[in-house]
């Protein structure tokens, strides 16, 4: 256990200071492996999905380490997601029965999608703050449901999965600039972008097989 504390905290060791920040090398990783699984995700390829489960860890610690809790929590989460995930984008079928497409929800489906995250975020807010010890448990919650279902959306090759991360990663810059992890708020802006980037790019490839 000695061992593994000593591994972890010298990844936990700045790597280099960013606008009076230190960034570690454990938050340099997850930066580098997560824009890597954004553009294997923007070509429906399935390395995404490995590559999300490493990055999902080292931002579980990271977030740990700066008492984000939500955020930590998810990470976690998103290593179970991102083996279903996987799972689906090989071998996944759609409602037809044929191998899964890149396609878009229906009307009353992204309603729905929409109100059960409307109703979680307060919820686990809520939790946040009376189970520990966050400085900002709502703001913490919202990327954090927000999270949960672009995931699903993602992992089900659904169009929608795009404007949920572009959402996500916006109130995530806010978090993150709070929290003064200034390479991860460049990355989440990045991730705004490429996620505007990805919207458009599966609207061209609906219908299509890939991955």
């Amino acid at each position: 256990m000695d061992a593994l504390h000593d591994v972890a905290s010298l990844w936990l060791q700045p790597a280099f200071t960013l606008w009076g920040s230190p960034i570690t090398w454990t938050e340099l990783l997850a930066c580098v492996l997560s824009l890597w699984m954004v553009g294997c995700n923007m070509r429906v390829h399935p390395l995404g999905w490995p590559l999300a489960i490493v990055s999902s860890l080292l931002y579980a610690a990271l977030f740990l380490h700066y008492r984000l809790y939500g955020e930590a929590s998810l990470q976690l989460i998103f290593v179970a997601l991102a083996g279903w995930g996987w799972w689906e984008w090989l071998k996944g079928r759609g409602e037809d029965g044929q191998r899964l497409t890149v396609h878009r929800l229906g009307g009353r489906a992204r309603l729905r999608a929409a109100l059960l995250t409307a109703t979680a975020w307060p919820l686990l807010g809520l939790l946040l703050h009376r189970m520990t010890d966050s400085d900002v448990p709502f703001l913490d919650a919202l990327p954090t449901v927000g999270s949960v279902a672009g995931q699903i959306l993602l992992g089900r090759k659904l169009i929608e999965n795009w404007p949920v991360w572009i959402a996500v990663n916006l109130v995530s810059v806010g978090l993150f600039a709070y929290k003064g992890l200034w390479l991860t708020v460049l990355l989440y802006a990045l991730f705004a972008g490429l996620a505007a980037w990805g919207w458009r790019r599966w609207q061209a490839l609906e219908g299509q097989v890939r991955g």
